[in-house]
């Protein structure tokens, strides 16, 4: 079968790379990809966004199957369309697809259904906005309610900075209209969790746990970004298992109460305290970088479970994992999530042995590799212990080099 991957970072190279294990794929083509697939897929130069493009490439090439890897092209109703032209596609429509394109959205749903998460207010103007920063206590949370590539969550320590984020959003615009409405929320101490789950028809099915390292400083010092390491697994208490195992049936009803009709990945964002989870946000679509923790953990054919979730027959006993511990530790460039320079030469590569390599942000130019963007290459080991898999990707890190190259220290030890 012919399989389109639709994406260019991390996320959608480890996903061509577990799909390449299937027997049953017998080409790969990614929409755009990076200088990483370029080596066993076939990169196309249409943009993830351009939905039209992608439906004539799709229907001219007989696609057997499409994965979305990045939110823009869900919000923007890539599933819809698809279908609509009878095209098989892996991923959530356009309404479901709010979960993510909208934190309003989801806050709202999450009330609705008495599932735990921060007390929240919305606004859509600066003045109500800042009255209300009284209500709630230091520090709070500011986000974005729009699509912000991981950056749209500031955390205020006092008012003044509050009153300045509230500033930046809606009056200097520094995020557009992703910032139309902003949502005010409670600050929620404890561990957080990250927890992907295959959605069959509004039923969930949880993938293995993952601890995600979001800001970009060692200590969980700084802002935060997309997400610079994570490993896998994260252990649960019994008590917080069963919690989650709640909050996942309130999910489920809550969906098909609101006769939402859902199909694809949920990726569910945790803080955990005293075995208390709560819901920090939704996304709808596999996690970045937590797939690239995931997928050399994941023993079963990855296209076999997608079919098997599209054609609601997915069980449980499905999904075998390995019970190694994997981790993946993020290069990214100097500057990140803020300024950075780009095309810097990547060498060094080809002497990684005992890692996996993924592609985040590269290009190939006349034979080079080039860094692309402010996470340029995730490293991921795989080892009995956690202790192991860490020693062995900060050890290959070492061995990859290029101008501006910065990474966490600490990735495995909290």
């Amino acid at each position: 079968m012919k399989v389109l991957i639709i994406g260019n970072g991390g996320r959608e190279h480890a996903l061509a790379w577990k799909i390449s294990q299937s027997k049953k794929v017998d080409q790969i083509f990614m929409a755009k990809g990076n200088a990483g697939t370029n080596s066993f897929c076939k990169n196309i130069n249409i943009e993830p966004t351009d939905i039209k493009s992608l439906v004539d490439f799709s229907k001219k090439e007989k696609i057997d199957l499409t994965i979305v890897g990045p939110e823009d092209p869900l919000c923007m109703g890539i599933v819809d369309e698809f279908e609509k032209n009878n095209l098989k596609i892996f991923g959530p429509n356009k309404e479901c697809a709010k979960f993510e394109k909208s934190k309003k959205f989801t806050k709202n749903f999450l009330e609705k259904y008495n599932i735990p998460t921060a007390k929240y207010k919305s606004f859509e103007n600066f003045d109500l906005a800042k009255n209300s920063l009284k209500d709630f206590s230091y520090p709070l949370v500011i986000k974005a309610d729009g699509l912000c590539l991981g950056k749209g969550v500031i955390i205020c320590e006092d008012e003044k900075k509050a009153i300045e984020t509230l500033d930046d959003i809606f009056n200097k615009k520094i995020f557009g209209d992703e910032g139309k409405t902003v949502v005010i929320e409670e600050f929620l101490k404890g561990e957080e969790a990250s927890l992907l789950c295959l959605v069959s028809n509004n039923k969930l099915f949880p993938l293995e746990t993952c601890k995600d390292h979001k800001q970009i400083y060692d200590g969980n010092k700084g802002p935060n970004t997309g997400g610079v390491g994570t490993y896998s697994p994260s252990k649960f208490s019994q008590k917080t298992g069963e919690n989650i195992e709640i909050i996942l049936k309130q999910i489920e009803k809550g969906l098909d109460d609101s006769k939402l009709s859902y199909n694809g990945i949920l990726f569910i964002g945790f803080m955990i305290d005293k075995d208390k989870p709560k819901i920090l946000e939704f996304n709808v679509r596999f996690g970045d970088p937590e797939t690239e923790t995931l997928m050399p953990r994941l023993e079963s054919d990855l296209v076999e479970i997608i079919e098997k979730t599209l054609d609601k027959n997915l069980k449980k006993e499905d999904i075998k994992w390995s019970d190694d511990y994997s981790l993946s530790l993020i290069l990214v460039s100097d500057g990140y999530p803020l300024k950075y320079e780009k095309n810097k030469e990547i060498s060094g590569l080809e002497d990684v042995k005992d890692s996996i390599i993924f592609h985040n942000g590269t290009k190939l130019e006349n034979g080079k590799i080039l860094t692309n963007g402010g996470r340029v290459l995730t490293i991921n080991a795989k080892a009995k212990t956690l202790e192991l898999s860490r020693k062995i990707a900060y050890n290959d890190c070492e061995k990859i080099k290029y101008e501006n190259k910065y990474y966490r220290k600490d990735i495995g030890l909290n």
